[in-house]
């Protein structure tokens, strides 16, 4: 943490910020029809009725949000209808986002890499906003 310009504070400092939440995703090609069409206003409904609070579209496919306990019921209903899941987890989420840029949102994500590659770290939750790397 030192080498990375940051601190460590006590257990559970900062854990306000996050709410624990089940988070699916599911990508765009999994929703395809025989005609290649997708219907996301279906997924929608599907989602909904089992308990999900909130479904995310992007371009690359759909992040469903649930409360821990509804997560098996939506997660059984996608299954029940055929629609495979890409990611499925319970997991921290933001309650904001801390949008960085420039050198900041570096060293951050240099830390984030560090964190990432130490064998004793199990889980990392942030809620830095970084810019998207489009290099790759």
């Amino acid at each position: 943490f030192t080498k990375g310009q940051g601190s460590i504070g006590t257990q559970g400092c900062v854990s306000y910020m996050f709410d624990q939440k089940g988070q699916i995703i599911i990508g765009k090609e999994e929703l395809e029809d025989e005609k290649g069409e997708m219907d996301a206003d279906e997924l929608m409904m599907i989602a909904l009725d089992a308990g999900a609070e909130d479904i995310k579209s992007s371009e690359d496919g759909f992040e469903i949000i649930t409360d821990p306990a509804a997560y098996d019921d939506v997660e059984k209903a996608l299954a029940d209808n055929n629609i495979e899941v890409a990611m499925s987890e319970i997991t921290m989420v933001p309650d904001t986002m801390a949008e960085l840029s420039g050198e900041d949102a570096e060293k951050v994500q240099k830390m984030l890499d560090a964190l990432d590659d130490c064998d004793d770290v199990q889980d990392v939750y942030t809620n830095a906003d970084l810019p998207e790397d489009d290099e790759e």
